[in-house]
């Protein structure tokens, strides 16, 4: 299978903390969106940020490398749903940045009990490219919730 990429376009005007900008995808997906230092660090508004993003990224992958684990297990799911917090907190020595992302499962999987669900997810974890990205930057939390 070749490499496969995505594109998406950011726009910024004016200084960081008065300015502000749009983002477009390629896939045309989402539509346009504004984006603001304000509605990053204070209240959204109805903009959304660079780490909504990475979390939105970060529970559809995990939900979709979870369900692939489950499946070679044999136990395929019927419904996942995924929650992923992700922080953006002060750096040391000034400066931010993406601290952590916490994954919370909540699962509907037959044939399997708590001990397996948990194992699996931790599993499927491993095998998610976006945590893959960012280990060893981020820390990463799983939660499984076998319903």
């Amino acid at each position: 299978m070749a490499d496969i990429t995505r594109t998406a376009t950011a726009v910024w005007d004016g200084p960081l903390t008065t300015g502000s900008g749009t983002f477009t995808v390629n896939s045309g997906a989402i539509p346009q969106q504004a984006v603001s230092w304000a509605a990053r660090t204070e209240e959204p508004n109805g903009k959304t940020s660079p780490e909504e993003l990475l979390a939105a990224a970060h529970a559809s992958c995990f939900a979709m490398a979870f369900s692939a684990t489950l499946g070679r297990a044999k136990t395929p799911p019927e419904q996942l749903t995924v929650t992923s917090v992700v922080t953006f907190a002060p750096k040391e020595g000034g400066g931010f940045r993406v601290s952590s992302s916490a994954l919370t499962v909540r699962g509907k999987v037959p044939g399997i009990d708590q001990a397996q669900f948990d194992e699996l997810a931790k599993a499927g974890e491993a095998g998610c490219p976006v945590s893959n990205a960012l280990r060893g930057n981020v820390d990463i939390t799983v939660e499984a919730i076998l319903e």
